[in-house]
Formats: C-alpha cells, sequence, structure tokens
C-alpha cells in the first residue's frame, strides 16, 4: 500500500517534456542524462540535497522519466553507507571522498520518494521512502540539550559531549510532518515542532545564523562557521512558508531584512544589526525573497519573478522550489 505524500495542495501540471518550461530548462541546464544534478559551482559536483530536491521537483511535475533516471543515480552513487542515509556529495574526481551524510539531503530525498509513490503508483519508491523515515528518526533525531527534540545535521559529525552544532536550514516542517504521518513515526512531527520552536528563540535576538551551537544554557552563533545570516539561513524562512508558517518569527524578521527597497536580494547579513553583507541579482534568489515578501498577504502573489536557466545552479534551484512553495500554499 502507498501512503499518502502529505504533500500540500495539488500537482502542478505534467510539463516534464514541454520544451521551453521552466522545468524543462532547469534539467537542461543542471541535468545530466544518467540522472546527476550537476553544481558546476562547486567542482562539478552532486549533492544529496541537490538531488533530492530535483527528485521533488520532477514528481510536481510529473515527469516519471526524469525521476527514474535521478533515483538510479542517487541509489547507485549516493547510498553506499552501512545504513539506509545517503552520503553527501559525489565529485568527478573523487568519487565519494567522505562518507557522512546530510540530514537535509536524506529528508529531501524522503519526501521526493513518498511524493512519487502517490503521483506514480510505485511501490519501490514508497518502500526506499519508509527505510529513510524509519533511519532518520533512529538515527538523526535525539534529544536536544535543555530538553526537546533536536533534528542533528548528520550522523557522525557536530555532536559533542556538552553540545550540539546545528543548522536551522534542515529543518523542513512539511517534509517531517509528512513523512512522521505516512510512516506512524511520531518523533518526527515532534523533532519539526520542536525545531520551529528552536528557531523561533533564535529569532528573538535577529535574524538566523547559518550555524549554532546548542547547549543546556541556550544557543550561540557556531564559533568557525561564520555567525551571518546567509546561503544557508536564507532557507529557514522560506521552509517556514512552504509549511503555511507565515507569522513565525524567523519568517518577519526575514521579510525585515529583505524589505528595504535595494534591487538586489541581500543573501548575507548580520543577523544582529541586520546590515547587508553581500547581495545578488540572481532571479533565484528574489524569487525566495518575493514569497517571503508576500506572506505576510493573505496568500502569495502570483506574479513570481521569471526564470532564468542562466544562473548558477543554487539559486536556479531555490527559485522552482520557491516557485512550488508558492502554487501549493495558494491551493492549499
Amino acid at each position: 500500500m502507498i501512503p499518502s505524500a502529505g504533500f500540500a495542495g495539488a500537482s502542478l501540471a505534467s510539463d516534464g517534456a514541454v520544451p521551453g518550461s521552466d522545468w524543462h530548462r532547469w534539467k537542461a541546464a543542471f541535468l545530466r542524462p544518467e540522472g546527476r544534478v550537476v553544481d558546476a559551482l562547486q567542482d562539478k559536483s552532486s549533492h544529496s540535497e541537490g538531488q533530492g530536491w530535483a527528485m521533488l521537483l520532477a514528481a510536481s511535475h510529473g515527469d516519471a522519466d526524469s525521476f527514474s533516471r535521478m533515483f538510479d543515480w542517487t541509489e547507485r552513487h549516493l547510498a553506499v553507507r552501512q545504513d539506509p542515509l545517503l552520503s553527501w556529495r559525489w565529485r568527478p574526481a573523487d568519487a565519494i571522498a567522505d562518507y557522512n551524510n546530510a540530514s537535509d539531503g536524506d529528508l529531501f530525498y524522503a519526501w521526493a520518494l513518498l511524493v512519487a509513490a502517490r503521483r506514480f503508483g510505485v511501490e519501490a519508491y514508497a518502500r526506499r521512502s519508509g527505510e529513510l523515515a524509519h533511519a532518520i528518526d533512529r538515527i538523526l533525531v535525539k534529544p536536544a540539550p535543555g530538553g526537546g527534540l533536536l533534528l542533528r545535521p548528520a550522523a557522525e559529525k557536530f555532536s559533542a559531549t556538552d553540545h550540539e552544532i546545528v543548522n536551522l536550514s534542515y529543518i523542513m516542517p512539511l517534509a517531517l510532518h509528512a513523512l512522521g504521518a505516512a510512516f506512524d513515526l511520531p518523533r518526527l512531527g515532534q523533532v519539526a515542532d520542536d525545531g520551529e520552536a528552536l528557531i523561533a528563540r533564535v529569532a528573538r535576538a535577529g535574524l538566523v545564523p547559518d550555524w549554532i551551537t546548542l547547549d543546556d544554557n541556550g544557543w550561540a552563533p557556531a564559533s568557525g562557521y561564520g555567525p551571518q545570516y546567509g546561503y544557508d539561513a536564507l532557507r529557514v524562512a522560506l521552509y517556514l512558508v512552504w509549511s503555511g508558517r507565515l507569522a513565525h518569527p524567523a519568517v518577519t524578521r526575514t521579510r525585515a531584512l529583505l524589505t528595504d527597497g535595494q534591487a538586489e536580494t541581500p543573501v548575507r547579513a548580520d543577523p544582529e544589526t541586520l546590515d547587508v553583507l553581500e547581495r545578488s541579482d540572481a532571479p533565484g534568489y528574489a524569487a525566495v525573497s518575493h514569497l517571503i515578501r508576500n506572506s505576510a498577504l493573505a496568500g502569495p502573489d502570483a506574479a513570481i519573478t521569471k526564470f532564468s536557466a542562466s544562473q548558477p545552479y543554487y539559486p536556479a534551484t531555490l527559485h522552482l522550489l520557491a516557485a512550488l512553495a508558492q502554487r501549493q500554499i495558494t491551493l492549499a
């Protein structure tokens, strides 16, 4: 039996093979025929998060062929650990040099498989999704310092006897709740709720930094990872808005940063002062900004920034994810 995907709103039209569609242009720029998603600016590497994001987009666009090719490549090249989780990076020069996982990659991969199982009716996708969901629950969810549950960024790194290093952009409430409901794993729903509460505590002090250290005394920006709001943290508000948390404190803080009237989008900023440290003219970051800024309205505005496949992989992918989130919020 294929469980419900918990996917908010209706799926997009089946435009996987439609020349000229945004998804078709994204594939032409970033997806190899064998199913590998390529980040040219990162040594032409492929990451578990990139495979998961692209597979979620393929499922939402009804592109069964692309989904199948990405699934096959990911299973052959990233599913090489001794547990069900994925290694986080593959590079042409050395394939898998680091067998560590990245929790956001595992989460989006599992969610994409769940959505695809329902859309395409493939039991194998549901089985693999369930295997991953149970592994996330068993390996990556642990008691947090100070109480509650915590989603660890990885299985083998970032933990110490007296503290945890945490990346709050790895918490995607909608995906965690969907997997928890589909496979009867209530701790995944709890870690989503506890993660939202932790993000709210951090947001009371300012913008959410890319990485924090968490211990029994509270939290602080993680030493060695930079104290700034940056390319990781910009996903926090995107995921919260996508999950329907339009009034969350982190969304409000980020919205204030993004409404400064400048043409280029802030992509790095000082969390306390909101001073902008770096801007980008990439349309993908503008699309994320548009979604967050317009989430203050009754519903996100329909006129999202026009997609361009000439931008780098990361903003291009966030662009399509923001568009998907916008459509799902509108239809929910």
